[in-house]
């Protein structure tokens, strides 16, 4: 009987040290992550000029936190139970461990958010190894002070855990106590959907969002159900508010259809006397919000403003992607976007006709230029597969020619803008005997925001807001929060001025059209709304016009295809495939604000959640009406709702059906592509 008592006796003991451990832990873990959070709050107010006051995402981002929190030490509050009916001391130290890594990862999240101002989701496992190496070195990043700074870290909470448990003692009842609230509130904020910010600002939402909360929801979603497709979609003909009127033909290929796109370029231009050639300008990050005609923060481009005089001007384009990833098919060919982005298809790409090889079959060459790596996302796989006759990437150029400025160390993303345009000149040949589709694709406006010729362009930033702007001596701080940005916005403009004063000596210049578009908007100076990250500069300038037109029509990267092609037809008799693949429809001419269009926009990889209809907007389940300038207002109502969820489910359906069977286009017998 006294052996019994004995043991007895020693149980409350042992609880009371177990549920030490695990509390000076926790405690000292929350301290560090609420320590974080404050630290988060006060880099991004102090570094990026928003529009909403502090005191407006206070709360939320508490109850963001806490719910967190809660939910997260319930699920290792388990475990470290479990894991201590084995050994207590390994329960510690393992639980010591684990919290180390959430504080760094955690720290590394934020650090992520202040610059990009975007929390980190599942399309961290849309990119290989390689790629987000390469984004990582050069963001000057990967250096060994960092690493040797992550070890001192990693030993230092390790350190601090323990020490926790020293600090935090009380009695068994208190640790009762403890324990009881947490479970209750797991409950109150499970039951009541606490701790989830629903606002109509993104920035706003995006501060308010834990950043270790949003990544682990998103990695459940992209590993629980990433994998799995469900094949129900309809072939249903376009709808009578589109101006193309789709009939779709085959089950197997969803996307194939037979429609008459309208030639409405032809009324601008001269008629022409050869096929044109025609020359693509991407530019990296360029945003609406900050090139060209109402240009909310200012144009910063003021060469492109000045070719608007003599371009036709879409001031409602917007981009099918938030990132690069759907730059090229979107615009050579309007595809759907797979699982991660078309490009990752590229280990079996469907065999699909773009813009690209509809011109290659009609007797054109294909020449692509970029100052990058080309297997970065993929793009030389597919620019390959279009089979051009000249791809100059980062190893193809001249050694007189020098990479752009690193962050730190030796590594960058390749040759600045100027360099790009300068080398493709050099290697263009100096005539052509058949005519020509030539891409130039920038990367200098990318993170890091290096600017070759710094203090020109400091000197050039600051007359800009002065005197081209007009900006009040008190704003000009904001601008200057941004000044790294600018500046290579300022850099590129001044790189396709060179470009385009150099070209105008060629002989071909008289008959060639010039399309400059932007890629996406970039993340890192707040956006106005969930549009705006979509919303690019797009342009068409050449000799040929017949004069200068802006239009406020709504019209996409996926309108482009259509709309050339069927100028192309029309003016220099290509002949076209009978049935087509293409998203879009034509880009559309109206002079006042109108939207025609349906299409789904992927903002990162992995992240299909918005859809455009007409003047509809869905957005991760909310729905708003848009207007000129891309503005959207939240509004009820529930059969649009319905009726633009069931088109968006109708396009991920067939999406996930050629994912998994490859079937675009059907292939020609005896063809190999």
């Amino acid at each position: 009987m006294s052996q019994k008592a004995a043991i007895r006796s020693t149980l409350p003991f042992r609880t009371q040290s177990l549920l030490n451990n695990f509390w000076g832990i926790s405690l000292i873990f929350i301290l560090l992550m609420t320590s974080i959070r404050m630290v988060e709050i006060y880099l991004v107010f102090e570094n990026h000029p928003l529009n909403f006051d502090i005191k407006e995402i206070l709360w939320d981002s508490f109850l963001s936190d806490i719910g967190w929190h809660l939910y997260l030490l319930g699920i290792l509050f388990i475990l470290f139970i479990l894991v201590s009916l084995l050994s207590r001391k390994l329960a510690k130290i393992s639980y010591q461990f684990v919290l180390s890594i959430l504080v760094v990862i955690h720290t590394g999240l934020v650090f992520y958010f202040y610059k990009t101002l975007l929390p980190l989701g599942k399309d961290l496992f849309a990119y290989s190894p390689d790629d987000l190496l390469m984004t990582v070195k050069a963001s000057g990043q990967w250096n060994i002070f960092n690493l040797i700074g992550l070890v001192i870290l990693f030993a230092f909470l390790f350190y601090l855990f323990h020490l926790g448990t020293k600090l935090f003692r009380f009695s068994l009842t208190t640790y009762g106590v403890m324990s009881g609230l947490m479970i209750a509130g797991i409950l109150t904020f499970s039951l009541f959907g606490l701790g989830k910010p629903h606002v109509l600002n993104e920035t706003e939402e995006n501060i308010i969002t834990n950043k270790s909360r949003f990544l682990t929801e998103q990695s459940f979603d992209y590993f629980m159900y990433g994998g799995e497709y469900y094949f129900d979609f309809y072939l249903r003909s376009g709808t009578d508010d589109m101006v193309v009127q789709k009939s779709y033909t085959s089950d197997a290929y969803p996307f194939l259809h037979t429609a008459e796109y309208p030639d409405v370029l032809s009324p601008y231009f001269d008629t022409l006397q050869q096929a044109p050639d025609i020359v693509f300008i991407f530019l990296e990050s360029f945003g609406k919000a900050y090139s060209g005609t109402d240009a909310y923060l200012g144009s910063f481009t003021p060469f492109l403003d000045s070719l608007e005089q003599h371009s036709l001007v879409w001031l409602n384009a917007i981009s099918s992607t938030g990132r690069t990833f759907g730059l090229q098919p979107g615009v050579f060919g309007g595809f759907p976007f797979g699982e991660k982005g078309f490009l990752d298809l590229y280990q079996n790409f469907p065999y699909h006709k773009s813009f690209l090889s509809i011109l290659r079959d009609n007797d054109y060459e294909i020449r692509y230029f970029t100052g990058a790596d080309k297997n970065f996302d993929h793009v030389g796989n597919f620019i390959d597969y279009q089979k051009p006759v000249q791809f100059v990437d980062e190893k193809d150029y001249d050694p007189k020619y020098s990479k752009a400025p690193a962050a730190s160390g030796n590594f960058t993303w390749g040759f600045a803008d100027k360099e790009l345009f300068r080398n493709g000149l050099e290697k263009l040949p100096q005539s052509y005997s058949k005519p020509q589709v030539i891409t130039f694709q920038t990367q200098t406006s990318h993170d890091p925001y290096i600017v070759p010729e710094r203090p020109f362009y400091q000197e050039k930033l600051k007359n800009h807001l002065e005197q081209n702007l007009n900006i009040p001596s008190s704003e000009i701080s904001d601008y200057m929060a941004y000044e790294d940005i600018y500046m290579t916005v300022l850099y590129a403009d001044d790189a396709v001025k060179e470009f385009i004063t150099k070209y105008k000596e060629r002989p071909e210049f008289q008959n060639t059209i010039f399309i400059i578009t932007g890629d996406h908007r970039l993340p890192e100076i707040p956006m106005s709304n969930r549009l705006d990250r979509f919303h690019v500069p797009l342009m068409i300038y050449s000799p040929l016009l017949k004069g200068q037109e802006y239009f406020r029509g709504v019209s996409s990267h996926f309108e482009i295809t259509p709309s050339l092609l069927s100028f192309l037809k029309n003016q220099a008799g290509i002949q076209l495939p009978e049935q087509k693949t293409w998203l879009g429809q034509v880009l559309d001419t109206a002079r006042t604000f109108q939207s025609r269009i349906a299409m789904p926009l992927m903002r990162n990889k992995n992240q299909l959640i918005d859809y455009i209809h007409g003047d509809l907007f869905y957005s991760d389940g909310q729905l708003f009406k848009v207007s000129d300038n891309l503005v959207i207002d939240p509004i009820i109502s529930p059969d649009d709702l319905t009726q633009l969820k069931g088109e968006f489910e109708d396009f991920k359906n067939k999406n996930n059906y050629m994912v998994q069977t490859r079937k675009l286009y059907p292939e020609p017998k005896n063809q190999l592509n």
